[in-house]
C-alpha cells in the first residue's frame, strides 16, 4: 500500500505543478501581467541555477571530505595476486590505465548494468538466473536521449554564428534526419519521453522493483516525463514564438532586463510551464538520485586501483593497539588451564626445559 501512496503522493504534486504553472501563466497573458510572467520565466529559473550550481559543489564537498584510506575492491573479477594466477584487466583494474578504461566503459556503455541477471526459482526447486538487458536498453537510451536533448537548448543560450551554435545546429540536423513535418520530429525527444515510460513501468510492473520503489523514484521520472511532453506539445501542438524565447533568455543571460515584459507576453503560456518544470528540476537534481551523474566519478569503487591482494594497505590513522597474544596468554594461565583440564600447546616440563638455558645464561 506504501509503495502506491508513493505514486499517487508524485502524481498530485507534479500535477499541482503543471496546473500551478499553466494557470499562472494563462491567467499572466490574459490579463496582460508581465510581472507574473517574468517571475516564471526569468526569477524562478535564475533561482533554480543558483540552487542547482549551490548544491552540486556542497554535495561533491561533502563526498571528497568522506576518507578513502584504501581502495575498496569490487567482487567482479579477480584481483592481481601471484603471477601464476590471470587478473581481470577491467573488473579489477590494477593500473590507472585500467582504472580509466573501467570508468569510460561504465559512463560511457553503463557496463555494469549490462551484466545484470534476475533470478528465478522454477520447480523442483531449482535456482536460475537470465539476463536482463531491457533496462540496459532503456537506460542507455534515456541518458544519451537527455545528452541530446540538453546540448540542443544550447541554441537558445548561444549567439548566432558562433561555432557553438553551429555545432548545435549540426546536431540538431542529425536528430531531425527523417524530416517529418514541420518543424521537423526531432527523435531525441520521443526517444526520451518513451524511455522514461518504460523504465517507469518497469518500476510498477515488476514486484520486486515496485517493493522497493519510494517518491524519491517515482518524483524524477514523472517529472522528467512532464518535461519531455511538455517539450514536445510546445513544438509540435501548442507552439510557441521560438524567436521571442531566444530574445527572452539573451536578456536574462546577459542581465538586460530593459523591455523584457514585452518580450515575455510575446510567448505562449506553454513555455512558462516548460522552463518551471525545468526549474523544478535543476533545484531537486543535487538532492536527488540523479546526482549519481557527478557521483559515479567520486564511487572509490570504480576510481581506485584494486590492488588489495597485491599489496597490503595500512589505514593510516589506526592507532597503535597493545596485542596480548595466545602464547603470552598461555604462558599467564598455563598451570590453571592444566588443573582445569584444558588442552595447552606446552607443558610444564617443556616450558621449564626452555627456561633453564636461559637460567644458564
Amino acid at each position: 500500500m506504501n509503495v502506491w501512496i508513493s505514486l499517487i503522493a508524485s502524481l498530485i504534486v507534479i500535477g499541482g505543478l503543471v496546473v500551478g504553472a499553466a494557470g499562472v501563466a494563462g491567467l499572466a497573458q490574459y490579463s496582460h501581467t508581465p510581472e507574473l510572467l517574468v517571475l516564471l520565466g526569468v526569477v524562478v529559473p535564475l533561482l533554480a541555477f543558483i540552487a542547482f550550481i549551490v548544491g552540486v559543489i556542497l554535495q561533491v564537498v561533502k563526498w571528497g571530505r568522506r576518507p578513502v584510506p584504501f581502495p575498496i575492491a569490487t567482487v567482479a573479477g579477480q584481483g592481481k595476486s601471484l603471477p601464476w594466477i590471470k587478473a581481470s584487466y577491467f573488473d579489477a583494474p590494477y593500473t590507472k590505465a585500467g582504472v580509466v578504461g573501467r570508468m569510460a566503459l561504465e559512463v560511457l556503455t553503463f557496463r555494469s548494468l549490462f551484466r545484470n541477471t534476475k533470478m528465478e526459482l522454477h520447480d523442483g526447486p531449482k535456482l536460475a538466473y537470465g539476463w536482463q538487458m531491457w533496462l540496459w536498453v532503456f537506460a542507455l537510451a534515456f541518458h544519451y536521449a537527455f545528452l541530446t536533448v540538453f546540448i540542443r537548448h544550447f541554441r537558445f543560450f548561444t549567439e548566432d554564428g558562433s561555432v557553438v551554435f553551429q555545432g548545435v545546429m549540426f546536431l540538431e540536423h542529425l536528430d531531425g534526419f527523417l524530416q517529418l513535418g514541420l518543424p521537423h520530429v526531432l527523435i531525441s525527444g520521443f526517444v526520451l519521453l518513451g524511455a522514461a515510460t518504460m523504465l517507469l513501468l518497469r518500476r510498477l510492473t515488476n514486484a520486486q522493483v515496485r517493493y522497493v520503489s519510494l517518491i524519491q523514484d517515482y518524483f524524477p521520472l514523472l517529472l522528467i516525463i512532464s518535461i519531455a511532453a511538455s517539450g514536445i506539445l510546445m513544438r509540435h501542438v501548442i507552439k510557441v514564438d521560438i524567436v521571442a524565447v531566444k530574445a527572452l533568455i539573451m536578456s536574462m543571460l546577459n542581465f538586460d532586463f530593459v523591455g523584457i515584459g514585452e518580450k515575455a507576453l510575446a510567448i505562449g503560456w506553454m513555455f512558462y510551464l516548460h522552463i518551471f518544470l525545468v526549474s523544478v528540476l535543476l533545484a531537486y537534481f543535487p538532492m536527488s538520485k540523479l546526482m549519481h551523474m557527478g557521483g559515479i566519478f567520486l564511487s572509490p569503487t570504480r576510481n581506485l586501483l584494486c590492488n588489495s591482494r597485491e599489496f597490503r594497505h595500512v589505514n593510516p590513522w589506526n592507532y597503535p593497539v597493545k596485542v596480548h597474544t595466545y602464547e603470552h596468554y598461555e604462558d599467564e594461565f598455563r598451570e590453571r588451564m592444566i588443573e582445569a583440564g584444558l588442552p595447552v600447546e606446552k607443558t610444564l616440563e617443556e616450558t621449564q626445559e626452555a627456561a633453564a638455558p636461559e637460567e644458564k645464561e
